[in-house]
């Protein structure tokens, strides 16, 4: 915008009459350029979908130059016609109407810092020649004050390309006057239709400002953004948003998409329910497997649900329904399962801003106050949106990965004593759900420690959308497993015996982070089959042929561990000399602890289940149940013995290890958890009598507690000293008890010494070890334990020779048998 050029003078003086009769008329060169027809006028226009009217006639006078105008005063009689309609008045001997009757557009230059503006011009038959009559949203958008000159053109939007034509416009609404203000409820579709009837064919452009008359009241609209239309592009691509800072303008049509905004809560919008939602929450051409997050399907879909299943549909139905959108979930679960994978991949997901990503530890600052600001900018982007475009604004998504470490318990010391972390909390509960609620914000918190969070955090209104990311199951570690490997198998890099499936079914309990370290370690091996022996820099010749073995994989299973997985050194160093059925009593107990894992691992109704294996000392009961837990094929077997906690000399840490060993069995679906020698966990001491109340009350506790939704635990526990734990009724909370016995009598001894294998097949020697047995005591009972027994058996067979060991043997089970 410029203004007048130097010593130029107005035509009519400082006032508004119209010049002198006789006065000489200055040079008016308006022209009368081609005007845009209605619609798009174009008859490529067609090619859209839209009308296609005929092209009107215009004068093929060419455009002159600038005419140096004046602001003028409009009648009263003219200013509902001018004002309400969004034109500015001039005379006719300036800017006559085109040849079809229709308003010309003017170019406007002027204003305090030089713009360019384009404005419909109205001729009014008695208003003064060489003024513009401007309306007061006209003058404040255009800078123009009224002392000031001016000048003004013909204007030919066409002449400025393709794009002419207004695809979108977002348009702020709000009460022109506060006295105006009313709670009637005003219909957003109902108002956009009046405003792309009652202004079509106008040149908008951002900023600028209009009146548009309402039932009880007039409404003041500005336009905030432009979306500009290039008839020779398809529609999908041809749209493209103009921000307030451009001077973008295009001409307002039919099929111009208008999108009403609230500037204050003050006005009563109705949202539209046939409003198509503009912001749509996925991204065009979507693919999940596109992701490379594998065996995540329920989670996902768990989340979409949600979280983003009511930002599809259009705002007018989410609004009419009373409800607002999830504002934020939490991710919890082991470490390595993929928490924060989704978070990242989130942003692929989602037709959105990149999301905010940020650490637990970073919020924290050591300058006072600082913490709380940085919480404060990540809502700042979300809070200026929401306040412009209201319920139309975009989603902005905040990531906030390990949030145990800022969120802790309120009054828990969080922060060094200073306070710091009791004011963070604060602060994210405010901005989530606090007075000045945000309806555009989705916070995703990732954590492996949820019971660390402050409980206000998890409720209704803030984190509410709890999904736990746990073990993946055998079906999600193939999935895994296809996404690690996929660059091998598409090079050829990965041999035929190497089987997929059969690598999901050896891992179980392992994490995602843990599936893609056995890949690693298994390339490891196969790199180090085509080294030289001695330097490790050189490569074999035959590297061309390198190929992943399943004997890689399976090396590599020695090397790569599940952290959360079956105890299996421990179990099978409890069975190593295997499962002897020396009594029928014996094949009942397996079959009936059998029978008890099914029901725990099908039965709809039955999560959680307790068998108690009681019996003499070193009946097998450890055994038993080891045996019985490697047979259940269970993902998650762990053994607890009092060895464990013979390093804790505090109790509450003693009680901290059960805690988190249940912890630790409750982040699989199936889980088995052996509490070996019961008695001696708790304490006791038959002198007395003592034992730990404390230990007592947590086993007891976490034995009976129901495991977390999804999750099925059985827990298996022995004891020597069945009378004691009726003395404390601690049997009574046991669902099962299987009883161990002892070898009673010689013909149960003689079938242990038979599968042990110390003689063979010759049954004579152990005939003969019975037969000494029986004379030396005097009677057929033995009921000693199965261990005690084979230990007999090892004594023998490593101190005795060939000739002495029928008699060793038997010395030591007379021991044994008598000092029992």
């Amino acid at each position: 915008m410029s203004r007048a050029p130097p010593g130029w003078e107005p035509p009519y003086g400082s006032g508004h009459r119209p010049p002198p009769q006789g006065q000489p008329q200055p040079p008016r060169g308006y022209g009368a350029g081609q005007r845009p027809p209605p619609g798009y006028g174009d008859p490529r226009m067609a090619q859209r979908g839209g009308p296609a009217p005929p092209r009107q006639q215009y004068s093929e006078k060419p455009l002159g130059r600038p005419v140096p105008v004046s602001w003028a005063k409009i009648e009263s009689r003219d200013q509902p016609l001018v004002i309400y309609n969004n034109l500015c008045a001039v005379s006719p001997a300036d800017f006559p109407q085109n040849n079809d009757g229709s308003d010309p557009y003017i170019l406007i230059r002027g204003g305090v810092a030089p713009r360019e503006f384009v404005i419909t011009a109205k001729p009014i038959a008695d208003f003064p020649p060489g003024h513009v009559g401007l309306s007061e949203p006209q003058r404040k958008w255009t800078g123009i004050t009224r002392s000031e000159q001016f000048t003004a053109e013909l204007y030919d939007p066409l002449a400025q390309g393709d794009k002419a034509y207004l695809g979108s416009v977002d348009l702020q609404i709000e009460f022109a006057s506060p006295k105006q203000k009313n709670n009637y409820p005003y219909d957003e579709e109902e108002l956009s239709k009046s405003f792309a009837a009652k202004f079509q064919n106008q040149v908008l452009a951002p900023g600028q400002q209009i009146l548009m008359e309402a039932p009880r009241t007039v409404f003041l609209i500005t336009v905030q953004t432009v979306g500009l239309v290039d008839l020779a592009m398809s529609s999908d691509d041809s749209a493209k948003q103009i921000s307030s800072e451009n001077r973008a303008r295009g001409i307002l049509t039919s099929q111009t998409r208008v999108s009403l905004h609230k500037a204050s809560e003050e006005l009563n919008l109705k949202p539209s329910m046939n409003k198509a939602n503009v912001n749509a929450i996925l991204a065009p051409n979507f693919k999940f497997e596109d992701m490379g997050i594998g065996g995540l399907d329920k989670e996902f879909s768990t989340i979409f649900r949600r979280a983003f299943a009511s930002r599809i549909f259009p705002p007018g139905m989410v609004a009419n329904m009373g409800i607002s959108h999830v504002k934020g979930m939490l991710l919890y679960g082991p470490p390595g399962t993929g928490k924060t994978l989704i978070a990242r991949q989130i942003g692929k997901m989602l037709n959105a801003r990149p999301p905010k990503v940020i650490n637990g530890p970073e919020v924290l600052n050591k300058y006072v106050g600082q913490s709380e600001e940085n919480i404060r900018k990540l809502f700042a982007d979300a809070e200026k949106e929401y306040k412009e475009k209201g319920d139309d604004s975009g989603l902005h998504i905040i990531i906030f990965d390990e949030l145990d470490a800022v969120c802790k318990q309120r009054g828990s010391g969080a922060g060094g004593g200073t306070g710091v972390g009791d004011s963070v909390v604060n602060q994210l509960l405010s901005k989530l759900d606090g007075v000045d609620q945000l309806n555009n914000i989705l916070l995703i918190g990732m954590t492996n420690r949820m019971d660390m969070i402050d409980d206000a955090l998890l409720r209704p209104g803030r984190l509410e959308v709890h999904v736990e990311i746990s073990l993946p199951d055998e079906a999600g570690r193939l999935g895994i497993f296809k996404i690690h490997t996929a660059k091998m198998r598409e090079n050829g890099l990965l041999a035929e015996d190497v089987s997929l499936e059969e690598l999901a079914s050896l891992t179980k309990n392992f994490s995602g982070a843990e599936i893609n370290g056995l890949v690693k370690a298994a390339a490891s091996q196969a790199f180090s089959r085509h080294t030289e022996v001695g330097q490790l820099a050189a490569v074999k010749q035959d590297v061309a042929s390198m190929k992943v073995t399943r004997g890689d994989f399976m090396r590599s299973l020695e090397d790569v561990q599940a952290a959360y997985g079956v105890s299996e050194a421990e179990l099978e160093n409890a069975v190593r000399q295997g499962i002897i059925r020396y009594n029928p009593h014996i094949d009942v107990a397996i079959e009936e602890t059998m029978r008890i894992i099914r029901m725990t691992q099908r039965d709809r109704n039955t999560f959680l289940s307790s068998v108690l294996f009681h019996g003499p000392k070193g009946s097998g009961k450890t055994a038993l149940a080891a045996h019985t837990a490697m047979q259940s094929e269970f993902p998650f077997v762990k053994m607890v013995t009092p060895a464990n906690l013979a390093g804790y000399r505090d109790e509450f840490a003693k009680k901290d290890y059960l805690h988190k060993a249940f912890t630790d069995a409750y982040k699989s679906p199936s889980s088995i958890l052996i509490l070996d020698n019961f008695e001696q966990l708790i304490g006791w001491n038959p002198i007395g009598p003592r034992f730990s109340m404390t230990m007592l009350e947590i086993l007891t506790t976490l034995i009976a507690t129901e495991p977390p939704k999804g999750h099925r635990l059985l827990v298996f526990v022995t004891t020597s000293n069945h009378s004691a734990l009726r003395m404390l009724e601690v049997d009574k909370a046991f669902d099962e008890v299987v009883p161990v016995p002892a070898v009673t009598n010689l013909q149960e001894l003689g079938v242990v010494l038979h599968k042990s294998g110390l003689f063979g097949a010759d049954t004579s020697k152990i005939n003969a070890v019975l037969g000494q047995v029986q004379q030396r005591t005097g009677s057929d009972r033995v009921d000693i334990g199965i261990k005690a027994i084979l230990r007999c058996v090892s004594g023998a067979r490593e101190g005795s020779s060939e000739e002495e060991i029928v008699d060793t043997l038997a010395d030591l089970l007379v021991k044994k048998i008598q000092s029992n």
